[in-house]
Order: C-alpha cells, then sequence, then structure tokens
C-alpha cells in the first residue's frame, strides 16, 4: 500500500528498473484488479525501453498533503522500513546543497521527514524501532552499521534538527 503520492514516487526512485535507471516517467491511474480499487503506475525505461509497471494498494482513509512532502498518515509504511527511510534522511541530509536556498529547503524537508517516517516504526511505550521495522536488504545494512541510531531518543533529536534547519531557512 502507498500511503500518499510521495511516497510512491520515492518507492519507485528507490527501485530502479533492472538495467539499473531510475530514469522512467511515471503515468499512473486508479484501475480495478480482482475488484480492488488500486494505483497503476506504468512507464518506459529511458535507459533501456523496457515496460515497468507497479500496482499500489489505496490507504482505508486518503492522506490529504500537509506540505512537501507528505509521505503517509500516522501509520508506518508498508512500502519501505524504517532502515531505508533512515537512508534516505542521510542522503538527503548529506546533499543539502549550499547556493540554492529553496533546493536546500526542499531537502532538509525531505531529510526531517524521512526520519519521521522511522519514528512512526516505534511501538508506543517503546524505546527503540523492533526488529520486525527491517525487512530489506539496504535496510537491514543501514541498521546494521549503527543500531543505535533507530532510538527514539536519538530520532527525536536528528528529527527536531532538522526540521530546526528547515525553519532557519524559511
Amino acid at each position: 500500500m502507498a500511503r500518499a503520492r510521495d511516497e510512491a514516487h520515492l518507492y519507485l526512485d528507490l527501485h530502479p528498473c533492472s538495467c539499473g535507471s531510475a530514469d522512467t516517467t511515471w503515468e499512473s491511474g486508479l484501475v480495478s484488479v480482482e475488484g480492488e480499487l488500486v494505483n497503476l503506475y506504468s512507464g518506459t525505461c529511458r535507459e533501456c525501453a523496457s515496460p515497468r509497471e507497479y500496482v499500489f494498494g489505496l490507504p482505508e482513509r486518503p492522506v490529504m498533503p500537509a506540505g512537501y512532502p507528505t509521505f503517509g498518515g500516522p501509520e508506518p509504511s508498508e512500502l519501505l522500513d524504517a532502515g531505508e527511510w533512515m537512508w534516505v534522511a542521510d542522503l538527503s541530509a548529506g546533499n543539502v546543497p549550499v547556493d540554492d536556498p529553496a533546493e536546500a529547503e526542499r531537502t532538509l524537508r525531505v531529510a526531517a521527514a524521512a526520519v519521521a517516517e522511522v519514528v512512526k516504526f516505534v511501538p508506543a511505550g517503546a524505546d527503540e524501532v523492533p526488529d520486525d521495522g527491517f525487512w530489506s536488504e539496504r535496510g537491514l545494512r543501514v541498521r546494521a552499521a549503527e543500531p543505535g541510531r533507530f532510538r527514539l531518543d536519538r530520532l527525536l533529536v536528528v528529527r527536531d534538527t532538522y526540521q530546526d534547519l528547515v525553519s532557519r531557512r524559511a
């Protein structure tokens, strides 16, 4: 299930064509599959011309965009695990441009939102992301490299730091 358009697009960016290229212009629309309404993304890889297609389930309740980016509602992602979200946060925070204030703000917003997505994997009353919050190869690698990063107290500090940096730029 893709909770929001931004989450679906991020998933598509993180899952390139078999040739390795993520360069695909996607078309999307609602279709019925086995009586279920789903969001179909289709396109052609610009590198090797292979057809690409993904079908995403819809959330029970639509998530209305609340600024950029809007990855989803209060529940954790089913598409990306906690480690992948942290990888996105790290990649974004490590690539903040110094000569383009608007793009710098946008990039920091992605980093802050990605860490906020990791926080959603921490169950109420728990102090870290549990084992079942990691299922992808990339996510498991990120966690193995530094498991302490997935403690709630550290996640909140990182998220708040990114959000403060966004606020200073806005």
